[in-house]
């Protein structure tokens, strides 16, 4: 598969952990003026449109664009036939008649930022939304026909307990949706809660919680249902992500918009995060990739699916014997954090918990 990913870098406000390149916009002009750039850029490759087969448009916020906003956008998107066409959105700027124009223009699913059923959790994050209105939407977004559904969740927030995953599981299953992310906290240099950390203002939680909370996530998840198929990601009766196991299998995709990445035409592009500068060139970098660098992305990416890397199609590609190239498998091996079975290398569930340790092997 081939994917298309649309950066909307726009927020109506600055989630207190958010790392990735977004901005308050001045007014709607800039919002204007930065889609009609995005539209340019969208059409310089208007040469794969008939090969892309997933969109993403994603953020930021790209609901809060208003109905003519969204209009523009999905006018300049008609020719492409995407199997998967997504957006993601955040509770409080939805409005049904934005829906219609998700319907009108072919998005068959949404990703909806949730985080927490619990409100004081919410206000710590500095969301925007309240539990109530996403309960109105899904039901607005099913009466509309829109087929796939998924929302993200974040556990070990500091303050969180136990309790309230416990509670914030009990809810998502009332949505009867059958898709979930669900993300440990991770603290990311730039953010609100990075500044608050360096100032002795936020602890974050200690690693046998989190283990605990995520255990306790992949075990509730699996017993209702839920086929855990990436280190973050569940789905029922199949409803997975082909976009994002695009990125997981080094498939191609084009990134536009503002810091976007792209990996296309085996080469890593890396878009401008400037306004200003994006708004007179796009793009930053790209960067030739070699069989080194892409089997190490095949790794780390791979690795992140439960299913793991298939190791003889993996050795006759890039011409090597896996485990002498990486000898440190067998420690993990050892150490329980990896597996080889029927030819797939892959984590253990002790594994997930600790990836970012069998990784590094690979860098």
């Amino acid at each position: 598969m081939k994917g298309l990913y649309i950066h909307i870098p726009f927020c109506e406000y600055i989630c207190h952990y958010c790392d990735f390149v977004k901005r308050v916009p001045k007014n709607q002009n800039m919002i204007d003026q930065y889609l009609i750039k995005l539209r340019e850029e969208i059409m310089t490759y208007e040469s794969h449109f008939d090969s892309i087969e997933t969109i993403f448009v994603g953020g930021g916020t790209p609901s809060m664009l208003t109905v003519d906003q969204l209009t523009y956008l999905f006018d300049s998107l008609v020719r492409i036939k995407p199997v998967e066409f997504s957006i993601e959105l955040n509770p409080e700027s939805y409005t049904h008649e934005k829906g219609l124009v998700f319907k009108k223009y072919g998005i068959n699913r949404i990703s909806m930022g949730v985080q927490s059923f619990d409100d004081k959790i919410l206000a710590y994050l500095n969301r925007g939304h309240k539990t109530e209105q996403v309960f109105s939407i899904i039901k607005d977004l099913k009466d509309l026909g829109i087929p796939y559904i998924s929302i993200d969740l974040i556990f070990a927030i500091p303050g969180q307990t136990l309790d309230h995953i416990k509670y914030d599981l009990e809810q998502f299953l009332k949505l009867d949706i059958t898709h979930i992310s669900y993300y440990s906290l991770i603290l990311e240099d730039k953010t609100y809660f990075y500044h608050q950390y360096l100032k002795g203002n936020f602890k974050p939680m200690d690693e046998d919680n989190e283990a605990i909370m995520y255990e306790y996530v992949m075990n509730f998840l699996t017993n209702h249902g839920y086929d855990q198929y990436e280190i973050s990601n569940y789905a029922k009766n199949n409803h997975y992500s082909l976009h994002n196991n695009i990125y997981w299998t080094l498939g191609e995709y084009i990134g536009v918009g503002l810091g976007a990445h792209g990996f296309i035409d085996n080469y890593r592009t890396y878009n401008e995060r400037g306004m200003g500068q994006y708004m007179d060139h796009f793009l930053k970098e790209k960067t030739l990739q070699t069989e080194d660098l892409k089997l190490q992305d095949e790794l780390i990416f791979g690795l992140r699916l439960t299913k793991g890397v298939y190791i003889p199609r993996l050795e006759q590609k890039y011409k090597i014997k896996l485990t002498e190239k990486y000898p440190q498998i067998h420690d993990k091996i050892k150490l329980g954090l990896l597996e080889i079975k029927d030819d797939y290398i892959r984590l253990t569930k002790e594994g997930t918990m600790l990836g970012n340790q069998v990784f590094m092997i690979f860098v």
